[in-house]
């Protein structure tokens, strides 16, 4: 492996082991042993569940060109993957508050279980079924496990600004630390091993297995609005009756879909992006040093979420244009290359240029979930959780569907300028949203079906 990726990798590292030995005793929660015992059980099983997505994403591109696809039609298939979530995305997520969260969650490992099964076939029609089901447990990661944490949060009375330390660490966790070994572990087994690249999903089914053992003996269940006589119709139309009516909630929704079209869009483009002459690059190692990266963000995050002063709706608006500015330097990379008439590679200084801006981009990555989680839990209603959570999927899937159809009708360069321009707007919506916040409070959720709305609805959290 070249030198240059180990020492980007080391240097990440060591960045990140500041960040947290710089943390003061004022940036640690203090909480008591039964807050710690659930919050220990939730994080076991969010990272077994993220670990079992993890495996999959470095080599889900590179195993599709082996069986020979190319980039038309990788397009299609994770356009069915993103068309999938998108159509019974709701439905799932509606079904998990009506039904149960736990059982959404056993339902998502059985779901992606069979989606890894399907890599084993190079029929391009088992694969397509492999991105439908992988899809359908999209949604369903995104949504049930939150929504779960959530209400069985306040079920046990714990303090609602405990809720930060779990959200901030679910992050540092599952989206840094088990993403970062998941690529590891994929490089391991496809490259070192030379198991090939299918070898990391046979990996992710056994953990998503181990994940759903510990649903089913730890978990108690909980629901959202679960009266009788309810069907989805009614739920469908009492979320979307939420979103319409309350400001807040619709900028959150906005804000959402225009920063996960984004981050999946790169999460397509990022490998042909650095190899653009389909040169030999260590796939899972590039993967770990993206999620090391996204691991010093929500590091960041805890600290920037344990000062009162400061709130979460104002810097989210310096992340927005940073990550901006981030996709857009292939854009300002592919015009300086032109100019001087150089040309790129994955080693090249354009290219380690171009690798850093995606870490830094992975970074805001790594403080925007925490950060949009901890504005959900304020402002999304408790009744229909799941089902809101979901609808905000509905965009984030038409416009990840309408960009990859059009994979082979526009260079890279403008996928990425078109994403950094949606991140511009992103920070202007959320200017908006700040101002909305800091309005003084109003019910602005009216015709809700249930007449109890979450303690985070009435009084939002000072963070």
């Amino acid at each position: 492996m070249e030198t240059f990726y180990i020492a980007l990798f080391v240097a990440l590292l060591l960045l990140l082991g500041a960040v947290e030995l710089g943390k003061s005793k004022k940036d640690r929660i203090i909480t008591n042993a039964a807050f710690s015992s659930f919050k220990n059980n939730y994080l076991g099983v969010y990272c077994l569940m993220m670990a079992g997505d993890w495996l999959q994403g470095p080599y889900v591109y590179f195993l599709y060109t082996k069986y020979g696809f190319g980039k038309g039609d990788i397009g299609r298939l994770f356009i069915a993957g993103f068309g999938s979530s998108m159509i019974f995305g709701t439905c799932v997520g509606s079904l998990a508050d009506k039904y149960g969260r736990k059982r959404a969650g056993i339902t998502y490992c059985i779901t992606y279980i069979l989606s890894c099964l399907t890599k084993h076939s190079p029929q391009y029609k088992v694969l397509m079924l492999g991105r439908i089901l992988g899809g359908i447990a999209t949604s369903l990661l995104f949504s049930a496990f939150e929504s779960w944490l959530v209400a069985e949060h306040f079920k046990r009375g714990f303090d609602s600004q405990w809720l930060s330390l779990t959200f901030s660490k679910a992050v540092f966790l599952g989206n840094g630390l088990i993403a970062i070994l998941a690529g590891l572990l994929a490089n391991f087994l496809a490259d070192t091993l030379a198991l090939g690249p299918v070898s990391p999903f046979d990996a992710a089914s056994c953990v998503l297995a181990l994940g759903m053992a510990l649903i089913l003996y730890t978990w108690p269940e909980n629901y959202g609005d679960a009266s009788e006589g309810r069907n989805l119709l009614i739920q469908f139309k009492a979320a979307a009756s939420a979103i319409a009516s309350d400001e807040k909630i619709f900028l959150l929704g906005a804000i959402q879909s225009l920063f996960e079209g984004s981050m999946y869009t790169f999460v397509f483009l990022w490998t042909p992006a650095l190899s653009p002459s389909e040169e030999d690059i260590p796939h899972g190692f590039i993967f770990a040093t993206f999620m090391l990266s996204s691991m010093i963000g929500s590091s960041l995050t805890s600290r920037l979420m344990a000062r009162a002063t400061l709130k979460v709706e104002s810097y989210l608006q310096i992340v927005f244009l940073v990550s901006s500015s981030a996709l857009f330097s292939p854009v300002a990379i592919n015009f300086l290359m032109k100019s001087t008439g150089h040309k790129g590679g994955s080693l090249t200084a354009s290219g380690r240029l171009l690798l850093f801006g995606f870490c830094v981009f992975e970074a805001c990555v790594g403080i925007f979930w925490p950060s949009i989680m901890k504005l959900r839990s304020q402002f999304v209603p408790e009744e229909a959780r799941s089902t809101i959570l979901n609808f905000f999927r509905i965009p984030v899937n038409i416009f990840v569907c309408v960009v990859l159809y059009n994979v082979d009708a526009f260079p890279i360069t403008s996928m990425f300028g078109m994403c950094s321009a949606f991140l511009i707007l992103a920070s202007v919506l959320q200017n908006r949203l700040k101002l909305a916040i800091e309005k003084p409070k109003t019910k602005t959720i009216e015709n809700w079906p249930s007449e109890s709305v979450s303690d985070l609805e009435m009084e939002p959290l000072n963070v």
